[in-house]
């Protein structure tokens, strides 16, 4: 391509059907690598072929087990730093650790800050992921960063719910998501609500109230990953209370914890869309609410503009 280098793929354990297709997007194949684990469970990276001087994508992303897939990346791209790629891209579809981003208390860790480090001394020379938790995380790497959005592959599929944007509204299940919630509304044309949400403990939620009108409408709550599924549930239902005539939710990353499949099949929602940052559980991918859009396509276009040298923020005006 345009540098005259060498585009090579090196892909973790984490997604195997991400990887393939992003290499298929790209039209070339994963490059060899053998990752294993010794008796105590250390993990073993060995590169099979020359990567010296070439541009080096390493896909990983940083699904459960959360831990193992982190130390997996860095020891991978430790193990090209040692062998003399030209230019080596940490691609992190979904990025871990990404909700302590800040100390919302008095002794915490900021983890989205520590992980950056480690990956950057780890030996990356670009980053790149998708729907961040928080914006701010780009700051944290003293490396460039390319945030990509999810709404590239998850806005045509909301466009199909109805022809009629006047009766859709688009709903961020909290303050933190406005901003998400406004880009997507803008893209369909459709109007806006808020849900005031508040925490009594880690993981539990209680909606409190409905900002804007969601009255015979068609909602679709935005957010950027889907955890134990009971802050959307409860969006959902609250929703529903309130007289929308149908509700459907999208995000980027089905994490999935827990009781999530169980509260989304039992739930007032119509339909899920998500994307395959993250391998569906053989539960989750029977679930008939749970729709995947891939980001193969768009990870593979972000990848050539790269290598290329073109702008990627132009991807997503």
């Amino acid at each position: 391509m345009g540098t005259g280098k060498r585009i090579m793929l090196f892909a973790g354990t984490s997604n195997p059907a991400l990887s393939a297709s992003v290499a298929g997007a790209l039209n070339t194949s994963l490059c060899g690598a053998q990752i294993g684990m010794f008796a105590d469970g250390e993990i073993s990276v060995r590169i099979d072929e020359s990567v010296r001087g070439h541009d080096v994508f390493v896909l990983q992303s940083v699904c459960p087990p959360v831990n193992d897939r982190i130390m997996e990346l860095l020891v991978i791209l430790d193990a090209l730093k040692r062998s003399s790629a030209g230019k080596i891209t940490a691609v992190l579809p979904y990025y871990a650790y990404a909700r302590q981003d800040r100390q919302e208390s008095p002794r915490r860790p900021i983890t989205a800050k520590l992980v950056a480090d480690l990956i950057t001394v780890a030996g990356a020379d670009r980053v790149m992921s998708i729907d961040l938790h928080s914006g701010q995380i780009q700051g944290f790497f003293s490396v460039p960063f390319e945030h990509l959005r999810a709404s590239r592959v998850l806005v045509p599929k909301i466009a199909e719910i109805t022809a009629d944007k006047d009766h859709m509204v688009v709903v961020s299940p909290d303050a933190g998501g406005v901003e998400r919630a406004r880009y997507y509304s803008k893209a369909l044309s459709a109007s806006l609500a808020i849900i005031d949400k508040r925490r009594s403990a880690p993981n539990v939620a209680e909606v409190m109230h409905v900002i804007g009108d969601v009255e015979g409408k068609s909602c679709v709550i935005v957010d950027d990953m889907i955890d134990t599924a009971g802050t959307l549930t409860k969006a959902a239902a609250a929703l529903i209370e309130r007289g929308a005539r149908d509700v459907y939710a999208a995000a980027a990353h089905p994490v999935l914890s827990g009781p999530a499949v169980d509260r989304i099949s039992n739930s007032a929602l119509s339909k899920v869309f998500v994307t395959d940052t993250i391998p569906l559980s053989p539960a989750a991918a029977c679930c008939e609410q749970l729709e995947v859009c891939s980001v193969g396509g768009l990870l593979g276009e972000a990848i050539t503009r790269v290598h290329v040298e073109t702008s990627v923020s132009s991807m997503f005006r």
